[in-house]
């Protein structure tokens, strides 16, 4: 009877690994760009936007010498049709001084890199996107997608311990508002890679009315295995802000709708 039992239990587990889903646990990510990605989307404003912003603090940062991409993501539309898209935010970036830098960079809708102004910020790689930038740990950050009063659409970071606000450049593309502001993690990092996370509050938005709104609820998304993602990321609700990690265990799968209301 004891042997019927474990060859039952062979086969079931058996079963169990067939029918569930891959997952990639260790080594680096198999995506084109060699990074896994996990977005949180917001659900935010029933009207085309003229600013967007998020505050970000890094509170487990990167004890390896990969990069690392915390971003705040627009789309561009002109009359309601996308132009485009670009991401802003801070980098752990081992090519920079104390691996600090900011990128403000992004895409025509099926085309070419957007171009833009030149930075006033150094860049220890000479990239028009990527600038030097010492940001710390534990030190919160505000990012702002916002027109220019120059030309196209700025991206800017307020240091909120100093109170330092940072220009870093303008994009140039043709729109009129702004649109499906999400925020996200890039990590060219092993997925067994020690953990490193960030956290996530005061998501705000303006609309073409002037009205302001707030998100305080995201649906989350992570890189799939078939398209090169890590397992080993995730999200949750801790301490009144989303947080997320990478090299830890899966919490919450995509699909999650997350609610900074419901505790965590």
């Amino acid at each position: 009877m004891c042997q019927h039992g474990a060859v039952f239990r062979s086969l079931l587990d058996r079963f169990r690994s067939a029918t569930q889903p891959p997952q990639r646990l260790t080594g680096p990510p198999t995506s084109s760009n060699r990074a896994s990605s996990f977005h949180l989307f917001w659900e935010i404003a029933p009207e085309p936007l003229v600013e967007v912003e998020a505050t970000i603090e890094v509170i487990e940062p990167p004890s390896v010498p990969e990069l690392y991409f915390w971003a705040l993501q627009v789309t561009f539309t002109e009359r309601g049709m996308p132009r485009g898209g670009a991401h802003f935010g801070l980098q752990h970036h081992p090519s920079y001084p104390d691996s600090g830098a900011v990128n403000w960079g992004g895409y025509h809708t099926g085309g070419p890199e957007l171009s833009g102004s030149t930075s006033a910020l150094p860049s220890a790689l000479d990239n028009v996107n990527t600038r030097t930038y010492p940001w710390a740990p534990h030190r919160r950050y505000r990012y702002r997608i916002h027109r220019s009063p120059d030309r196209g659409w700025r991206g800017s970071i307020t240091d909120l311990e100093s109170g330092i606000d940072t220009v870093v450049r303008d994009l140039w593309v043709e729109a009129d508002a702004l649109d499906a502001p999400m925020v996200w993690t890039e990590a060219f990092c092993d997925c067994d890679h020690p953990p490193a996370g960030i956290r996530w509050t005061d998501f705000r938005a303006i609309g073409t009315s002037g009205r302001e709104f707030t998100s305080t609820a995201v649906r989350l998304n992570y890189q799939s295995y078939a398209d090169g993602g890590c397992a080993t990321s995730s999200t949750v609700v801790e301490n009144g802000a989303f947080v997320q990690r990478t090299g830890v265990d899966r919490v919450n799968g995509t699909g999650t709708t997350l609610r900074l209301d419901a505790g965590g």
